[in-house]
């Protein structure tokens, strides 16, 4: 049990690693922990948008694609062009204190090679998120946001990934929330209730 508490103090570092490319976008803002989070939501939810995928593979690439990041920190195509991190040794010397540490280099491997569906998955996944987080910003007015969208968007490896970044792109980040009822934003009463109450 101590090296398993020892590998979640680790994880937990990813909850203080930013990610490094917004401040090159100069908007936004997030962690590791959080990128890695929405990242197995796009995966998970993607993966079962296609057939024989087996979306909680998925999930699991996705949730463990960046702990390297807790040993190397985040290096954004910027940075990558000067520094070169090891993040196959970071993996390795992690898997080494793990009882899964074999089945985590596996992972990282199948990723790294785009060999099967779910990795390719877990890895338009990642750009989703990139993709979501610039949709955000240019909503927001970041109109430099709209720059970096040609890029992620070749970086997809699955039709489906790139269907799903046409409908992020074309959406509006705000309209899950805010929607057309009038009287809500007015009043705090949805129309139905309004007309009930009358």
């Amino acid at each position: 049990m101590d090296q398993l508490a020892k590998f979640l103090f680790e994880a937990g570092m990813l909850k203080q690693t930013p990610r490094s490319g917004f401040q090159f976008l100069g908007s936004g803002g997030e962690s590791v922990a959080e990128h890695s989070f929405r990242t197995a939501l796009i995966g998970y939810s993607l993966a079962r948008k296609v057939p024989g995928a087996n979306a909680d593979r998925v999930m699991r690439f996705c949730l463990f694609h960046d702990l390297h990041e807790a040993r190397t920190g985040d290096l954004n195509y910027v940075n990558k062009k000067y520094v070169k991190a090891d993040d196959q040794k970071a993996s390795r010397d992690l898997a080494a204190q793990l009882d899964f540490g074999a089945d985590f280099l596996s992972w990282q491997d199948e990723v790294s090679e785009a060999s099967t569906i779910e990795a390719r998955l877990a890895r338009d996944a990642d750009q989703l998120d990139m993709i979501l987080n610039l949709k955000e910003c240019l909503d927001r007015g970041n109109a430099f946001a709209a720059q970096w969208y040609p890029y992620a968007l070749e970086r997809l490896c699955t039709a489906e990934g790139r269907r799903l970044a046409e409908a992020i792109w074309r959406g509006d980040s705000l309209r899950w929330w805010l929607d057309d009822d009038h009287q809500w934003w007015v009043r705090g009463e949805r129309e139905d209730e309004l007309d009930d109450s009358r």
